[in-house]
């Protein structure tokens, strides 16, 4: 039986561990050799992630993109500049048979460039969604089409693939990893809770892409509002433009706060807290696989699928978030929404790409391939 390299690529916090299942599966399976690829945001900040990866596996390359301590605009477009070089230079070398990558981030975006433009197959999972809100929206849509294979969370995202032009062979719907593994994951020990000052609220919350200044004025209204509801801890944002003013804003506030919580860490924090409030996507998914409410602030989540477990807001003080808060909390006791899928898609990935025969996915010709003939 021959044997087909995977390469796996990832480039943040959040994606690596949506990743797990799937590498897992892979790992395991008969006739896939995996190589993992990890890069940008992991490689940066005062705890870089990177080590958390290497405690768990073997990280076959690393790949630097951001650099320093600016986030801005034109740094993530040197980041995409440097990720491009540097992944075109670590898959001439390994010459995987398929990339695998995940979601919608920059670091994403240019392992996808570069994979497409060296003649190599592109899975992607997580394709097809809307999140209109944040550049991240087109990003993911741009991959989507530089890619060969694609792995929807949902029938819904399937369906826009579909009108994108795709292959309707190349979709195969999965459902998220992000749902993978939750029910093996305990509760937060009552140990464990205590230290981080027993929340009932925890918030997540990330830049969409203004300035330091206007996102740290965003941040303490929300952390004003929810804080005085109750216990509430709170968590720092991913490496976006506009991320120091949120930090600055945690730093100030007096309140609990965690730099990194390791996924199996927050997801028995979920099972414990009363609300996840911000505008994390895990508040739509992962939450809503728990059934644990969130309250999702602004427009960085819309267009997404909201399942019944969620309340959005457009307020980040004042009535309405008040109001969202108490919508939020009646939901407790609703139970999950499992449209997101029932926790198999690592295995399903897998399955499908252990026997699939990769030649059916044809790769396309660049220019310089029809300027030869």
């Amino acid at each position: 039986m021959s044997t087909s390299t995977i390469a796996v690529f990832t480039g943040s916090r959040a994606e690596y561990g949506l990743l797990r299942p799937v590498l897992a599966a892979i790992e395991s399976a008969e006739g896939l050799d995996s190589r993992v690829i990890a890069g940008g945001s992991h490689l940066i900040g005062d705890q870089p992630t990177i080590d958390e990866i290497r405690s768990e596996r073997v990280v076959d390359a690393e790949v630097e993109m951001q650099v320093g301590t600016e986030r801005t605009r034109r740094s993530d477009a040197d980041a995409v500049a440097r990720g491009i070089h540097g992944m075109s230079e670590v898959l001439s070398s390994m010459d995987p048979d398929l990339l695998l990558l995940l979601g919608d981030r920059i670091e994403v975006l240019a392992a996808a460039t570069s994979a497409s433009l060296l003649g190599i197959r592109v899975a992607h999972i997580h394709g097809g969604d809307v999140a209109t809100g944040v550049c991240d929206d087109s990003i993911r849509h741009a991959v989507t089409k530089l890619a060969h294979i694609h792995f929807p969370a949902t029938e819904l995202s399937a369906s826009r693939i579909r009108r994108m032009g795709e292959r309707p062979e190349s979709i195969f719907v999965v459902g998220s990893p992000a749902v993978d593994g939750l029910d093996e994951i305990p509760i937060m020990s009552d140990e464990n809770w205590s230290k981080l000052g027993r929340p009932s609220f925890v918030i997540l919350h990330h830049p969409t892409g203004d300035s330091d200044s206007a996102e740290f004025e965003r941040m303490k209204k929300i952390i004003a509002t929810v804080g005085s509801r109750g216990n509430t801890l709170l968590l720092s944002p991913n490496h976006d433009p506009g991320s120091d003013g949120i930090r600055k804003a945690i730093e100030l506030s007096g309140l609990p706060g965690l730099d990194h919580l390791e996924r199996d860490a927050f997801i028995g924090l979920m099972k414990r807290t009363d609300t996840l409030v911000g505008n994390s996507s895990a508040g739509l998914i992962e939450c809503a696989a728990l059934g644990t409410p969130a309250v999702d602030i602004g427009d960085r989540q819309t267009g997404r699928e909201h399942p019944r477990t969620s309340v959005h807001v457009d307020s980040l003080t004042g009535l309405e978030l008040e109001v969202g808060l108490d919508r939020a909390l009646a939901l407790r006791d609703q139970g999950a929404d499992l449209r997101f899928g029932s926790g198999e898609a690592g295995t399903l990935i897998t399955r499908v790409l252990s026997n699939m025969s990769f030649v059916d996915f044809p790769i396309r010709k660049c220019w310089t391939e029809f300027n030869s003939d």
